[in-house]
C-alpha cells in the first residue's frame, strides 16, 4: 500500500513539472537554462553517488569512469546520426529524432526511478523511504526537462504531451517490474554510470547550448546555476 502511494505520488509530481513545462513554453530559454542546471545536478549530486556507492566493493572507479564516457559516446552518436540524416528529403524531421531520442532517456530514467524504489522496499522499509524521497525530490523537474527536449528540438505540443504521459507512467512500471526480476546493486550500478554520461552529454550538449541562443546568457547561466542548487538541496535534504 506504501508504494502504491509513493509511486502515484512520483506520477503525479512527474505529470505536473511536464505540465508546467508545456504551459511557460514562452519562457523557454529560462526553462532550459534551469533544466540544464536539473540534469546536471541529477546526474552528479545524485546519480553518481548511487552509482559509487552500489559498485564500491566489485568495481573500480575506472571503470565506472569508462562507463560514462560510454553513455556519453553512445548518445552523441545516435543525436548525430539523426542530425546527419539527409536534409534535402521532403518532410526531414531530423530534430525531433533528437528530441524523442533525448525524451526517451529520461523517460527510461523514470522507470529506473520506480525500479529503484521497488528494489530499495525489497531492502527494508527504511531504505525504501530514503529511495522515494529522493526520487520525488527530482520527479518534478524530470518532468519539466522532459517537454524541454521535445520543444527545443522543435517537437510540437501533442508529441510533448504523449512523452510527459510516458514519462509520467515509467515509475510504476519501474515498481511493477520489481516484482518479476531482481538485479544485483553492482548491476544497478553500472546501468546508473552510462546513464550519468548520457545525461552529461544532454545537458551539456543539448540544453545548455540552446538556452543560450538568441538569448542574454547571464540570465540563463543564473538559472542553471539555480538548477544545480535545486537538486543538490534537494538530495542532501533527502539523504
Amino acid at each position: 500500500m506504501v508504494i502504491l502511494i509513493i509511486t502515484l505520488a512520483t506520477i503525479a509530481v512527474k505529470a505536473l513539472g511536464g505540465l508546467i513545462g508545456v504551459r511557460f513554453k514562452d519562457q523557454l530559454h529560462l526553462i532550459l537554462g534551469f533544466s540544464a542546471g536539473t540534469v546536471l545536478g541529477v546526474a552528479v549530486f545524485d546519480l553518481l553517488p548511487e552509482a559509487l556507492e552500489l559498485t564500491r566493493d566489485n568495481y573500480s572507479i575506472e571503470t565506472m569512469t569508462i562507463l560514462m564516457a560510454a553513455g556519453f559516446s553512445i548518445y552523441m552518436l545516435l543525436d548525430r546520426s539523426c542530425s546527419l540524416h539527409l536534409h534535402d528529403q521532403e518532410g526531414c524531421e531530423n530534430a525531433r529524432h533528437g528530441g524523442n531520442l533525448g525524451a526517451f532517456a529520461l523517460t527510461f530514467h523514470s522507470f529506473l526511478d520506480g525500479f529503484g524504489i521497488g528494489m530499495a522496499f525489497k531492502v527494508s522499509p527504511a531504505v525504501g523511504w530514503i529511495v522515494a524521497v529522493a526520487v520525488l525530490s527530482h520527479s518534478f523537474w524530470d518532468g519539466i526537462n522532459t517537454v524541454n527536449i521535445i520543444f527545443k528540438n522543435e517537437g510540437e505540443r501533442k508529441l510533448a504531451l504523449k512523452w510527459v504521459v510516458a514519462a509520467s507512467l515509467a515509475p510504476a512500471l519501474g515498481v511493477a517490474s520489481t516484482y518479476f526480476f531482481t538485479i544485483s546493486a553492482p548491476s544497478l550500478g553500472l546501468i546508473l554510470a552510462v546513464f550519468i554520461g548520457l545525461f552529461l552529454y544532454i545537458s551539456a550538449s543539448d540544453l545548455i547550448p540552446e538556452s543560450h541562443h538568441k538569448h542574454p546568457t547571464l540570465y540563463t547561466s543564473l538559472m542553471t546555476i539555480i538548477g544545480m542548487a535545486v537538486i543538490f538541496l534537494a538530495v542532501r535534504l533527502a539523504g
